[in-house]
């Protein structure tokens, strides 16, 4: 079955960084579109970054732009999150997640990706 494990997450002051890593297994990770989300407590869950299978540049959310950068290694089905400049906004619980392999839809919401891992939280104090 498809399994998302993310690892990664800790405390850190503002401007740190940080980087999280989600190990997939149980899938067609190479033709998979894969994502990355966060959700601080009492928000909504929302996109960061994203990987879209046959598009060389990836996704950011404006927020993180120029801060966050996601990237992946096919040979060991790991997608990774780097964050520098880490900001106490960036706080919240963050989510590797997958579309079905061949079945992307080139988007950051939340309900197009039905594979979730169990989340690495985040905390960026000032």
């Amino acid at each position: 079955q498809v399994q998302l494990v993310e690892s990664g997450g800790g405390s850190v002051q503002a401007g740190g960084s940080l980087r999280l890593s989600c190990a997939a297994s149980g899938f067609t990770y190479s033709r998979s579109c894969m994502g990355w989300f966060r959700q601080a407590p009492g928000k909504e869950r929302e996109g960061v970054a994203a990987i879209y299978s046959g598009i060389p540049a990836p996704y950011y959310v404006d927020s993180v732009k120029g801060r966050f950068t996601i990237s992946q290694d096919n040979a060991k089905n790991t997608l990774y999150l780097q964050m520098t400049d880490l900001k106490p906004g960036d706080t919240g619980m963050y989510y590797c997640a997958a579309q079905r392999a061949g079945f992307c839809t080139y988007t950051l919401r939340a309900s197009d990706f039905p594979y979730w891992g169990q989340g690495t939280q985040v905390t960026v104090s000032s």
